[in-house]
């Protein structure tokens, strides 16, 4: 068979059904585009995939080339949105701390000319802490409450900074403590802990001489005289609120543990009762499992059998109800 070069004009060739070739050489014609059947392509539907059916194509049939660039499916589209998104959102982070940055340093240099201005010195501030950095934090409260002395909010944050400070050292010490487990590293845990008892102690007592009202801070109070062995204290601390139901639980299970601490069983017992299993004011699912332990490690010590059944039978059902809580939260 000759060979036929391409054409540049758009002509496609065909074989002529009417020729029976016999093995003979083939009779060929040249037909013109505009002279062949149109064929309909439907477009393939948005994100399906796109299948090649076998085509038989007769001799009486005329061929046509496809072009195959067909506009991506909406896919990809979204996920180039979606890329786009997460780039502004990496970016907005990226800048956010160049941003404070400035910031801080601008407020360095306002106020270092205007000393006066008492939200520069809350706005530095937040910054510092933001960026966990309370000794800084501190020392800019510390030059604004010279200025402003009688400014409760100064106080206020320069307390929580204080805290701030306070609890990071702890978690310091005790991450450290964990990996080294040495005397020295032990100690200084130790030396901590009683830190961050004595800080919200003074906090504490400072915010209740501002403010009487504020007798939810009788349970911090007490919690920080318990962990720094003021058990006497603390149960003194808490007499005020053994009467109101929000804090009476809080407030039976830290008398509890005092007296526990001090060797006074059997009172001890009478305040972890009023904690776990009072009808008339339900604790939290939380606290009557602690005080509910506490009765059922007490009851086994004392000998209590009867009693101590008793108690393992309500702390089964108050895990119960526990596990429930957690599992639905999360």
């Amino acid at each position: 068979m000759p060979d036929f070069p391409a054409s540049d004009s758009g002509i496609q060739v065909s074989q002529s059904p009417k020729e029976s070739h016999g093995g003979r050489q083939g009779k060929w014609e040249a037909v013109l585009p505009e002279e062949l059947d149109r064929v309909s392509i439907e477009e393939p539907v948005a994100n399906q995939p796109v299948v090649d059916e076998p085509v038989s194509v007769s001799a009486t049939e005329k061929t046509s080339v496809v072009d195959e660039s067909v506009t991506p499916p909406p896919v990809v589209v979204e996920t180039a949105k979606s890329v786009v998104a997460e780039t502004t959102e990496t970016t907005e982070t990226t800048n956010k701390p160049k941003l404070e940055l400035k910031r801080r340093q601008y407020l360095e240099h306002h106020l270092k000319s205007n000393p006066a201005d008492l939200d520069a010195f809350l706005e530095l501030a937040k910054i510092y802490r933001a960026e966990n950095r309370p000794v800084e934090a501190r020392r800019v409260l510390q030059q604004a409450i010279q200025i402003f002395p009688d400014e409760h909010e100064l106080h206020w944050e320069l307390e929580e900074a204080t805290l701030s400070r306070s609890i990071q050292q702890l978690r310091e010490v005790a991450e450290l403590d964990s990996r080294l487990k040495t005397t020295e590293t032990d100690h200084e845990l130790t030396r901590c802990q009683q830190d961050w008892a004595l800080r919200r102690i003074e906090v504490c007592q400072a915010r209740l001489s501002r403010d009487p009202s504020l007798v939810n801070l009788r349970i911090t109070l007490a919690e920080a005289r318990y962990d720094s062995g003021d058990y006497q204290d603390a149960i003194e601390e808490l007499d005020p609120v053994l009467d109101n139901d929000e804090l009476s639980p809080s407030a039976y299970l830290i008398r509890g543990k005092c007296l526990l601490a001090l060797g006074k069983d059997l009172d001890a017992m009478v305040a972890l009762r009023a904690c776990a299993l009072r009808r008339a004011v339900v604790a939290p699912v939380r606290l009557r499992v602690i005080a509910l332990r506490l009765l059922c490690e007490t009851a086994d010590r004392l000998g209590v059998s009867l009693t101590l059944a008793s108690y393992q039978a309500s702390l089964q059902q108050a895990e119960q109800e526990l596990a429930k809580q957690t599992t639905m939260g999360a």
